[in-house]
């Protein structure tokens, strides 16, 4: 019951209300980053796959810049990232936004992070259990090491996640989340340590 009826019904209301509440948050953080931006926008837009594998624009606010090099290429990510940027992060301030996809029904408030579409050819079977609910903004895998888990952790507890919903484990969740944040712990910096890459990697493909 709570799976299919009772957790919708939560992010909704608690989507809504966080969107009301934390409207002054969203416009002070909006012109603090329009500034550290240097005029690269506030918001960050890209297509990431849901329940269901099903595509949706997840949406952020952006924590760097668009600068470029010589050549006129994006610099590196670890590059872009500015000190505000930073802070937006630890902060998980970054994240605010994504409560308009709740309210959409894009997102839950607890999932497994949606990630890249072309990371969909690399899942197990057993990890494609992660699209069998919707997404979160936090989840049981951000709970266990945030950006110092591999990849193969990361997508078992998000599988094991979505075997086990439950409103009791949600409410776990949230205060581990809370107590992340608070603390500044694993802050998410660039790596390029991505999917792809380490599966890629492993079987040593071309």
């Amino acid at each position: 019951m709570y799976k299919t009826f009772f957790k919708r019904f939560l992010d909704l209301s608690m989507s809504l209300s966080g969107l009301l509440f934390l409207s002054p948050l969203f416009l002070l953080v909006a012109v603090w980053l329009h500034f550290a931006n240097k005029g690269a926008g506030v918001f960050f837009f890209q297509e990431r796959p849901g329940k269901g594998e099903r595509l949706f624009r997840l949406v952020k606010f952006k924590t760097m810049t668009d600068e470029r090099g010589s050549d006129g290429q994006l610099l590196p990510d670890a590059q872009r990232l500015t000190k505000t940027g930073k802070f937006i992060r630890a902060a998980s301030l970054d994240e605010l936004p994504q409560l308009w996809n709740v309210l959409r029904g894009d997102m839950s408030l607890i999932g497994p992070r949606p990630l890249l579409p072309s990371y969909l050819p690399w899942y197990t079977e057993r990890e494609r259990l992660r699209h069998s609910v919707r997404p979160g903004i936090t989840g049981w895998a951000q709970v266990h090491g945030r950006s110092h888990t591999s990849w193969d952790d990361k997508l078992e507890y998000d599988a094991w996640y979505a075997e086990h919903v439950s409103l009791l484990l949600d409410l776990r969740i949230i205060g581990r989340t809370i107590g992340y944040v608070f603390s500044g712990r694993d802050v998410t910096v660039p790596t390029g340590d991505t999917l792809d890459k380490a599966r890629c990697h492993k079987e040593d493909c071309t």
